[in-house]
């Protein structure tokens, strides 16, 4: 019984994990693509963004904003926000 309660539990907190993706749709106005670091809760993780194009990227993490590093600096950004590039520079929508 307690065994089972574990799986239970450990599949719980994976399905957690899972369903915290953040999205963000972008496009890309530039013919260039463009990998970014995004930080987020303390840690850091790239993001393609293809080049002139419009799309989305999913993130994981369970934070409800994260910042993406530019070369104009650092952006923040909110969940399900629309992005623009331009020059390498984010604009939110």
């Amino acid at each position: 019984m307690k065994l089972k309660m574990l799986f239970l539990t450990l599949g719980f907190f994976f399905l957690a994990n899972v369903a915290s993706a953040y999205t963000i749709k972008y496009y890309n106005k530039d013919s260039k693509n463009y990998t970014m670091e995004v930080k987020s809760n303390g840690s850091t993780q790239k993001v393609e963004f293809r080049s002139s194009t419009s799309g989305s990227t999913s993130i994981q993490t369970s934070a409800s904003e994260v910042e993406i590093k530019t070369s104009c600096g650092w952006v923040k950004v909110k969940d399900g926000a629309k992005i623009t590039i331009k020059d390498g520079c984010i604009t939110v929508e």
